[in-house]
C-alpha cells in the first residue's frame, strides 16, 4: 500500500500561482511513477502531469503544458505540482496518484493504484 497526502491548494487570483505537494509513505516511493489529475464539479477527472520513477520523463495535458511543473524528490518521497500562470478554468480538487509503470501522457485514471484524498485550488478572476 502506498499512502498519498496533497497539500498547497487554495484560493488564487487569475494569473497567480501554487506549488501543491504530494507526501508519499508505505512502499519505496522510487518505484512508483506518479501522475497528477484534477477533478472539477460535475466534470470528469482528467490527467494534469505524470512524471517517471526517476524524474528524468515528464508529461502533461496540453491544457497546462507551459505554464505548470512536475518534479519529484525521492529522498523526500514528495511529488509537486508547480502551477503558474492560473486561469479560472484551473479551479479543480487535485489528486496526485502513484503507478507502478509510467504511462507518459495517457489519461486514463485507472492506470494509477493509489490515490490521495485531493486540494481544492480555486482561481479567481
Amino acid at each position: 500500500q502506498v499512502q498519498l497526502v496533497e497539500s498547497g491548494g487554495g484560493l488564487v487570483q487569475a494569473g497567480g500561482s501554487l506549488r501543491l505537494s504530494c507526501a508519499a509513505s508505505g512502499r519505496t516511493f522510487s518505484n512508483y511513477a506518479m501522475g497528477w489529475f484534477r477533478q472539477a464539479p460535475g466534470k470528469e477527472r482528467e490527467f494534469v502531469a505524470a512524471i517517471s520513477r526517476s524524474g528524468r520523463s515528464t508529461a502533461y495535458a496540453d491544457s497546462v503544458k507551459g505554464r505548470f511543473t512536475i518534479s519529484r524528490d525521492n529522498a523526500q518521497n514528495t511529488v509537486y505540482l508547480q502551477m503558474n500562470s492560473l486561469k479560472p478554468e484551473d479551479t479543480a480538487v487535485y489528486y496526485c496518484a502513484a503507478s507502478v509503470n509510467y504511462y507518459g501522457s495517457r489519461p486514463d485514471p485507472g492506470l494509477y493504484s493509489y490515490w490521495g484524498q485531493g486540494t481544492q485550488v480555486t482561481v479567481s478572476s
